[in-house]
């Protein structure tokens, strides 16, 4: 997909001068000779195949130059085909700071007419030995105004040297609503063109001040900042929305659509247009080249925040369900860290006759944890710019969220496999803390009594102090794929006794973790909200999969780098029951 400009000239005899109105011929569809880096060729824009759409309301702007709202000088009305003709209308602003190019306009100063357009699929032949791209479906952008058009030829079309009454009646009505003019004008302007009498008007007439008015005292006027359309934060933003919605077939959002056809090439184009550098008989290479040197490009931060979004998503949807069970922490540096978790006061004390308050003390637990960093690097290559290979790019970038993903999973699947020591030298499970059962998980009446003495001895648990009752109460049982269905059936049989004396009241969420496969253990756990038992940090402002571009450019293409900053940890073994898998014996 390409985008590019081509001249056009004013259709005769066409000017409003009240309304200031003109219609324009946009193309005759002949043939251009252009160049790529595969050498010459011919363009050929089919009409059968234009897309007229979005072509109603396009703005008409001054030299294709869209980087400011003053850039505007007017809007597309009414196009259509008429043989081999594009014809559009053209609505002039009367806005001030148009005033000057609209003036130009107006008296012939500026003479050419260019259409920007964008071909989204083209059809490719040869021709007495010259290739030939045909537009098999194109757009018309936008129009503009322009000093020298591509083509010498192609002019705006100049009105005739005399107005008819009509139109200088028209022309006086619009001078007179906005200037001061003497009262033999309208006589002396008569034989004049339109050129001169715009001159003249400016001359001698002075233009009419406002009435002051009285202020009146009125309620205070709320008002609130709205992104403009020409703002580069937002174009951003709405570009690699629309490159999201193409990759993963989402839908796509009305505010982007005028992006919904732009290639990888075609924003980059657009991103170095915008930045003020002109890329007309650019290569796609050097299109590549100028955006990686440009500082103020905005196409590797494009591709940056669709790599992004599409990772964080992949990200967020293969999370492990260990996540739930552990308390999120925010780092704000790589140092290890202490988590300090202080004990129960035990009970308020009597007062005594005199009133006095007993000072206590708290016992107290610190935890280490510290946090790694993890990566990759990946590149966009150019023949994947070039072929505007969406599907590839969404495949690479959800497959480095996944990754992501999984990091985190393992760290947390081997803290549960392979649980360290804690601060008092001892395991997380361990005989001596009655947190290990030998239970296996079976909807039989030993399975059922061996589930209940696992939650009577999380419940039993007491403090740092070794007196006080903490109430863990387990709210998760978390399993491996394996177990899966045997969980089914406790809970179907939970729900739905064959017997009243079936009925077992076990009211456990549970979650599996596929990455416990061929593993009989099962665990339950306390709410991390009131209980805390794991933990896992993030540094602070990184949370999840990162994607930065790298500023080493040494390719033609663009390179990237998927980050993680995290790490995990054991805070308390309380709130946390580990079962061995198996019954005991008889």
């Amino acid at each position: 997909m390409s985008r590019v400009t081509r001249s056009a000239t004013f259709a005769p005899s066409t000017f409003n001068a009240e309304a200031l109105t003109v219609e324009a011929v946009a193309s005759t569809f002949a043939d251009v000779r252009r160049r790529d880096a595969r050498g010459p060729f011919i363009e050929r824009l089919d009409p059968a195949t234009l897309d007229l759409s979005g072509l109603d309301g396009a703005p008409l702007l001054n030299s294709h130059k869209s980087g400011d709202s003053r850039d505007v000088v007017g809007v597309v009305t009414a196009p259509r085909i008429e043989g081999s003709k594009l014809i559009v209308g053209l609505r002039l602003s009367q806005a001030t700071d148009a005033s000057p190019t609209v003036q130009r306009i107006l008296e012939g100063t500026i003479r050419g007419l260019s259409i920007g357009y964008v071909v989204s699929a083209w059809n490719e032949t040869v021709e007495n030995g010259t290739r030939v791209k045909t537009a098999a479906r194109w757009r018309v952008s936008e129009v503009s105004a322009v000093a020298i058009p591509a083509d010498a030829g192609a002019t705006f079309r100049s009105k005739e040297s005399t107005m008819t009454r009509e139109e200088l009646a028209a022309l006086m009505g619009t001078l007179l609503r906005s200037m001061t003019l003497p009262d033999d004008f309208a006589t002396r302007a008569a034989d004049l063109s339109l050129a001169e009498v715009l001159a003249l008007a400016e001359e001698e007439g002075e233009e009419i001040q406002p009435e002051p008015k009285t202020k009146k005292r009125t309620a205070p006027v709320i008002r609130t900042a709205t992104p403009q359309n020409d703002d580069p934060a937002a174009i951003t933003r709405r570009q690699s929305d629309a490159l999201i919605a193409r990759a993963t077939g989402g839908d796509m959002p009305a505010e982007v659509r005028e992006y919904a056809h732009m290639s990888l090439m075609d924003l980059a184009r657009d991103s170095l247009t915008r930045s003020g550098v002109s890329v007309r008989g650019m290569s796609s290479d050097e299109v590549l080249q100028r955006n990686a040197s440009h500082t103020t490009s905005d196409f590797a931060l494009v591709v940056s925040n669709m790599a992004g979004k599409i990772a964080l998503d992949a990200y967020k949807a293969a999370e492990s369900p260990l996540k739930r069970l552990s308390r999120k922490r925010t780092l704000s540096n790589f140092k290890e860290s202490t988590s300090i978790r202080m004990g129960a006061m035990g009970q308020l004390e009597r007062m005594t006759e005199q009133g006095e308050f007993k000072a206590t003390s708290r016992a107290e637990s610190g935890e280490k944890m510290k946090m790694d960093t993890f990566g990759r690097r990946f590149d966009v290559s150019r023949q994947l710019i070039i072929d505007d290979d969406l599907g590839l790019l969404n495949d690479i970038v959800s497959a480095l969220g996944h990754a992501a993903a999984q990091t985190e999973a393992d760290i947390l699947v081997d803290l549960l496999l392979n649980p360290p020591a804690m601060s008092d030298g001892i395991a997380v499970f361990h005989a001596s803390r009655g947190n290990v059962h030998d239970v296996a998980l079976e909807a039989t009446p030993d399975g059922w009594d061996g589930l209940s003495d696992m939650r009577a001895g999380m419940r039993k648990v007491t403090d740092l102090d070794g007196k006080t009752i903490v109430g863990a109460a387990p709210k998760f049982l978390l399993i491996g794929p394996d177990l899966e269905g045997e969980a089914e059936k406790l809970m179907a049989a939970n729900l739905s006794p064959i017997a009243p004396g079936d009925v077992q009241p076990v009211r456990l969420e549970t979650l599996v973790e596929p990455r416990l496969a061929n593993v009989v253990n099962f665990w339950l756990f306390a709410d991390p909200a009131t209980r805390p038992t794991l933990a896992h940090a993030y540094l602070s402002g990184a949370e999840g999969v990162q994607i930065q571009r790298q500023e080493a450019w040494n390719t033609l293409g663009l390179s990237f780098r998927a980050f993680l900053d995290f790490g995990g940890a054991w805070l308390d073994w309380r709130g946390a029951s580990k079962s061995t898998g198996v019954n005991p014996g008889p």
